[in-house]
């Protein structure tokens, strides 16, 4: 049976993300939880030629401790744009698909947002068609806490301190830096999408069991 999910926004989030959002039925996406730093809401984990690169966003401080996600706002410091998207470049541009989805990307790192959550969702949406999967995807009105049994929580389980969770599996897909550091599970969409392409959909397919 197919869940409702829940999800926290996430930023080029891991394939396991992508996964969940592959096989569930309705999807919403948190954006009332509290902002917590290291977490795939601001950061992601792309591949290099030096091994697993973590990219992440710097946010502006928030007037107040605790911070909805839907009100935390991008800062420009750093120069982070340029310096993600040269990343980027830089681990795909020898990739079999990162010339076809070159435009797609691009324009995030031209275009500056004001907020994170905003960011986020229009990078996932963008993401979804390129992959072509079609979730039902909706934003959280209200922090919920408690859930039916055909309801998932993953919004703090898709972590990068923690291991992917049941029902997932990393099936292997090529990459470039492969012979180099062996392969490398759970990286961000990107990955997958830049070294398979079209395929991309049947890892998703297999990475659920």
């Amino acid at each position: 049976m197919k869940q409702t999910i829940y999800l926290s926004s996430a930023y080029l989030a891991p394939v396991e993300y992508y996964a969940r959002l592959y096989s569930c039925e309705k999807a919403f996406i948190e954006q009332h939880d509290n902002y917590i730093k290291q977490t795939y809401r601001n950061r992601c984990t792309i591949a290099s030629a030096d091994g697993p690169l973590t990219l992440s966003i710097p946010t502006e401080k928030p007037k107040t401790l605790k911070c909805p996600m839907k009100d935390i706002r991008i800062s420009d410091h750093g120069n982070w744009r340029h310096l993600h998207w040269t990343a980027i470049e830089s681990g795909y541009s020898s990739s079999p698909f990162f010339e076809y989805y070159r435009d797609d990307f691009a324009p995030f790192y031209e275009q500056k947002y004001e907020f994170l959550f905003d960011f986020n969702e229009a990078l996932c949406n963008t993401i979804c068609k390129l992959v072509d999967i079609h979730p039902n995807i909706e934003r959280t009105t209200e922090y919920k806490q408690s859930f039916m049994p055909e309801e998932t929580d993953f919004r703090d389980f898709i972590h990068p301190k923690k291991e992917s969770q049941p029902g997932f599996v990393a099936s292997p897909y090529y990459q470039v830096f492969e012979a180099r550091h062996g392969f490398l599970p759970n990286l961000s969409i990107i990955d997958l999408l830049f070294n398979m392409g079209p395929e991309s959909l049947l890892v998703l397919r297999d990475a659920n069991k």
